[in-house]
């Protein structure tokens, strides 16, 4: 089983240097996580962007489109800031013959307390065990991208 990785940003990447410095997109996160609990299977991880979602654009959701269509991988997982990832999995929706499992994280995976490693991890096992499609996963849940919001009050996403 192979499984091709597409790191877009958002979150999940999310580094921080000092007091007087922000948050900024690091390399990514799916890199060092999958090294560390030596998962049984190949796996690649492209740095597609290297953006917050708030920041892509149109032409950037076309590129990752056609990186997803050009990926010779049957199995993919996008890693993606939490804020658009509904609008960039609705843009995918058209691909056939592939598993795409869209995911992210609320705090940094650098972070003490985070939700990357178990958003990775969820949505590395969801890729190869689902159907064709594209799915959302976030909170321990898989949603159809039609169907989901992200509540900033609750920190999680939920059926919308």
């Amino acid at each position: 089983m192979h499984l091709h990785i597409l790191a877009t940003g958002g979150t999940i990447d999310k580094i921080y240097f000092d007091a007087l410095s922000e948050f900024s997109i690091g390399d990514p996160a799916a890199e060092r996580l999958l090294t560390q609990v030596n998962p049984n299977l190949t796996w690649e991880v492209t740095s597609l962007l290297r953006k917050d979602s708030l920041e892509l654009t149109d032409a950037d959701r076309e590129l990752i489109k056609k990186t997803v269509n050009e990926s010779e991988a049957k199995h993919l997982v996008i890693t993606h800031g939490t804020d658009t990832m509904t609008d960039t999995a609705k843009q995918l929706k058209s691909i056939e013959g592939k598993t795409i499992v869209i995911t992210g994280a609320m705090q940094p995976a650098l972070c003490r307390e985070t939700d990357a490693e178990f958003n990775l991890g969820g949505a590395v096992a969801l890729a190869q065990a689902l159907p064709h499609g594209v799915y959302i996963f976030m909170n321990g849940r898989i949603y159809d991208p039609d169907k989901v919001t992200k509540n900033r009050a609750a920190k999680q996403f939920q059926d919308a």
